[in-house]
């Protein structure tokens, strides 16, 4: 079953569907990350139905999203989203998978690349016997060093790629990226409630970066009363006077890896 959900009244609609991953959380977070501005050419690695490139468009509409999808599926539910939103000139689906990106896109093609990649390696605990899901949550159709290796082909000299990943993988994540020529340059811890442990890291690379990596102050999920943070309802589109939309309910209604 397909679902449709507004990221914001008025705004741009995403799509889902019951047999793909359902939107998560994270992905809004990692949308908050990236420094946009107009014109810049981005690519979104394993990009499902196209979420976290409507999430990027709603903020900055001048950009051109390419998704690299390796399920038809998904891919053609992004380019209905595309077409829905009438951008069909800025989002567009790639199908392919992203380990032969070397002949699907050309190098140094993108000023930004963003990946919301699976979280755990191939052997770790239970895997879904859905094909999709499995492949969303566990590397079984691609590694870490895959999706850092394609980011590297696809940025021009200085451009950035941005991910978001479990803390307990961090060092597997800046050794990727190192090994791909790409620089740690931005971390971000997120936490549930300040002080708590991280359940996730925003992470920001550059091709061709010199060695120095900026730690930002954390991106705090809830308060101490347990109301969404009020940086999370400017990440979720949420005004005061908002009407609910399934896209604005509470963290919890996503699911998570």
């Amino acid at each position: 079953m397909e679902h449709w959900e507004y990221l914001m009244p008025g705004g741009l609609r995403f799509v889902w569907a019951d047999n793909l991953f359902r939107p998560g959380t994270d992905t809004f977070l990692l949308s908050s990350l990236p420094r946009l501005k107009p014109g810049l050419r981005v690519c979104d690695l394993g990009c499902g139905t196209g979420l976290l490139g409507l999430l990027l468009l709603q903020r900055q509409r001048d950009l051109t999203v390419t998704g690299v999808e390796i399920q038809p599926e998904a891919a053609n539910l992004l380019e209905r989203a595309a077409g829905e939103n009438d951008l069909a000139d800025r989002l567009t689906a790639c199908r392919g998978d992203l380990r032969d990106i070397r002949s699907l896109l050309p190098a140094g093609g993108f000023d930004l690349v963003v990946c919301n990649p699976p979280y755990y390696p191939a052997d770790a605990g239970k895997l879904s016997p859905s094909p999709a899901l499995r492949a969303a949550r566990a590397e079984t159709a691609c590694t870490l060093e895959d999706v850092c290796q394609a980011a590297a082909w696809l940025l021009r000299w200085g451009g950035a790629c941005c991910l978001v990943h479990k803390p307990e993988r961090l060092t597997d994540l800046l050794h990727a990226l190192r090994s791909a020529a790409l620089e740690p340059k931005r971390l971000r811890t997120v936490e549930r409630r300040a002080g708590e442990a991280p359940s996730l890291v925003l992470l920001e690379a550059r091709r061709g970066g010199n060695p120095s990596l900026t730690w930002e102050p954390p991106l705090i999920l809830e308060t101490a009363e347990g109301r969404p943070a009020p940086e999370l309802d400017r990440i979720y589109f949420r005004t005061p006077d908002s009407q609910i939309s399934n896209s604005q309910l509470p963290i919890s209604n996503f699911q998570s890896r």
